[in-house]
């Protein structure tokens, strides 16, 4: 059957370089790598390529925590992730970083190109600033209480609870992430993104790229709150190319982010006679681009990402494939349980393979979060991979290697079974096209159960006492090798590793898809070396321990809505009389507290000044908690917490005590 050759781009998400590849991380650069490999292996000519995203505040601001510059950050931060991901397989035609030359002309050009076409204005807008650090703030720079759900702790562009979209000056008690305090808001020149011209042709795009409906149906709920404009500036300080003709503006690090990929493989380009950045960049290009990324940065990628380039004159992604998060244990990764697994850690205790298949043992094509269940994980990975996989090889090599000198017999002893093999060929590379990976790895487990179960009827151990069923010996094991040989052809994009082992054992070059249903007969092998090990539940164990964070306790505090009686006994709850209220200048929603806790008193600030005025507060009974650690805030330092509940805004009513009780008591 031949396939007519494609001409595909595909590329992952870009690290954030300043901070370790994790577990979470390794979802999207293994599916995205598999994709790949199994692209090449059918035969098409696919470039992966992928870059460290290194610009933006945090950069900035974590270099100048280590006394670094941000480029020395970023050249040591990308250098370890690269190799991270090489170890777990993950082979990138090109890895390149976003504060090059390639991404600066690119970024210039698209930036010209968009204002050259009317898509770029300027407008003064109201700016959080962080008096303390003296700088403007980005937008996830600055935290609060999301104001359309009311979750608190969100960023100051987006919740992560109900999705909404805003600017940080819509948040409800906003505060600076950097030094804790409230952030003021200050004008300041931005420059502009027309977005909002860009809804038919958006919605065109769409349809020509089948997105998932996971993703369309997102897209749907933003078209009909109706599409925003889209800041590309940031003030100085910031870490980022300079927009032109301008002196303290620089583009937001989401406008050159993306364009890392282009940057990327313009840089490979020009070391590959066989690659033409045009052909495949150009608006009329026939060739593929895919983006892999995460659920969470789908607004970036459907929607300004496609726009922008459709507004500079480039073509837009052929898709967009989105995956969802990881948890471990059915749960977010802790670092105080231990399940924040860095890929270091795992590769200090485990074997890439290992987690490969777990992944592609557990992805499909949608959005789901998917589950690292640690227990789930030795037990699937021993009984698929080991108990089912190798097995088939280590009981069929050893025969023709001590008993046949190493030759495989000239035909199969069940070409019927062999067929039924083959036969899977095209379901399962539809299903790899698909990035269905769990239902491919079903139907290679289901033969490989099949395998085993003809060696197990052939019994081939008993068979080889009696020298007359030599013959039969040698081609039953070797049907089997065959059968073993099949099943990793297409395990290959998910276990290279082990396929290059495999490859070996046979001594052939890199397998093609096709091969996998053309068996290798009459020919002599190698030795069979075990090809991979079980998972112990004492590696497991060991890299959990070494992944805790014994001081980071807190950290589950955001992960359950329950505590124990020991952490709530800790709380030390005292009845206080307000001697003294007043609001609090340059604050919309605080009021001043002064406590009368008895022995002492407190200076409190409390989110209640549109349920109270302050004069009815004065010599009312109410529950403190005692001690909670001062909070140093741009008004003055809290030293306490009076409790309230409701819903927030006008409704929310303090916890009173009778008029009898005496300031400092303990609440029971």
């Amino acid at each position: 059957m031949t396939i007519p050759i494609r001409k595909i781009m595909v590329s992952s998400a870009l690290p954030y370089a300043n901070g370790s590849i994790h577990m979470g991380h390794l979802v999207e650069y293994l599916q995205s790598d598999i994709w790949a490999r199994f692209q090449k292996q059918r035969g098409h000519q696919c470039t992966y390529v992928c870059a460290a995203d290194a610009h933006g505040t945090p950069i900035m601001i974590k270099a100048r925590q280590q006394g670094v510059s941000p480029e020395e950050l970023v050249t040591r931060v990308a250098a370890e992730q690269h190799e991270d991901l090489k170890a777990f397989g993950v082979a990138f035609d090109n890895f390149h970083t976003t504060d090059s030359e390639e991404c600066r002309q690119i970024v210039y050009r698209i930036y010209h190109e968009l204002k050259k076409a009317g898509y770029i204005y300027t407008k003064v807008i109201e700016q959080a600033y962080d008096e303390q650090e003296n700088m403007f703030l980005p937008d996830r720079f600055v935290r609060g209480t999301c104001p359309r759900c009311k979750s608190e702790d969100q960023y100051g562009d987006a919740c992560e609870s109900c999705g909404a979209t805003y600017s940080p000056n819509d948040l409800i008690e906003p505060i600076s992430v950097l030094s804790e305090t409230r952030p003021v808001w200050k004008d300041s020149e931005h420059y502009f993104f027309r977005l909002s011209k860009f809804a038919d042709r958006l919605r065109g795009w769409m349809e020509s790229a089948q997105l998932h409906p996971h993703i369309t149906s997102k897209l749907e709920e933003w078209f009909t709150a109706g599409l925003q404009d889209w800041d590309i500036s940031r003030d100085a300080p910031y870490f980022g190319f300079k927009i032109p003709d301008t002196d303290d503006k620089y583009f937001y690090v989401w406008l050159d982010a993306p364009i890392g990929y282009l940057a990327s493989f313009m840089n490979l380009c020009a070391r590959r006679e066989d690659l033409d950045f045009d052909a495949y960049w150009n608006a009329d290009s026939a060739n593929e681009v895919y983006h892999f990324i995460g659920k969470d940065i789908v607004y970036f990628h459907t929607l300004f990402w496609p726009a922008v380039l459709d507004g500079a004159g480039f073509r837009t992604p052929t898709s967009v494939f989105a995956h969802g998060f990881l948890t471990v244990n059915g749960k977010k990764m802790s670092k105080s349980r231990g399940t924040f697994i860095n890929a270091r850690t795992y590769l200090d205790n485990l074997n890439p393979s290992h987690l490969r298949y777990y992944y592609a043992a557990k992805l499909g094509a949608g959005m789901d979060d998917i589950d690292l269940n640690l227990d789930d994980f030795i037990a699937r990975v021993n009984s698929d991979l080991i108990g089912k996989l190798v097995n088939i090889a280590s009981r069929c090599a050893g025969f023709i290697s001590k008993r046949f000198d190493s030759n495989l017999s000239a035909t199969l002893e069940n070409e019927t079974l062999f067929a039924e093999f083959s036969a899977e060929s095209e379901t399962i590379a539809d299903h790899y096209e698909k990035r269905e990976y769990s239902k491919a790895m079903r139907i290679v487990m289901a033969s490989a159960d099949k395998a085993n179960r003809y060696i197990e009827s052939k019994k081939p151990w008993l068979m080889i006492k009696d020298e007359s069923r030599a013959e039969e010996v040698q081609a039953v094991c070797t049907q089997g090798l065959n059968l073993f040989r099949t099943l990793m052809i297409y395990l290959t994009p998910v276990l290279p590793a082990m396929a290059s082992d495999v490859q070996k054992l046979f001594r052939e070059d890199p397998w093609n898809w096709a091969q996998a249903s053309t068996p290798l007969l009459g020919r002599r092998i190698n030795r069979y070396e075990p090809l991979l090990t079980r998972v112990e539940a004492s590696q497991v164990e060991r890299m959990v321990e070494q992944s805790k964070d014994t001081v980071e306790i807190a950290d589950d505090a955001d992960e359950s809505n329950t505590i124990s009686i020991d952490d709530f006994m800790k709380i030390d709850l005292r009845v206080a009389r307000i001697t003294h209220a007043q609001a609090v200048d340059g604050a919309d929603k605080l009021l001043q507290l002064t406590l009368d806790l008895g022995d002492e008193t407190r200076s409190v600030f409390a989110g209640i000044k549109a349920a109270y005025k302050a004069e009815d507060l004065v010599g009312r009974h109410v529950v403190a908690v005692a001690n909670l650690a001062p909070r140093k805030m741009r008004f003055g330092v809290s030293e306490g917490m009076v409790l309230a509940s409701g819903p927030g805004g006008s409704d929310i009513f303090l916890l009173s005590v009778d008029d009898g009780a005496t300031p400092g008591m303990r609440v029971k």
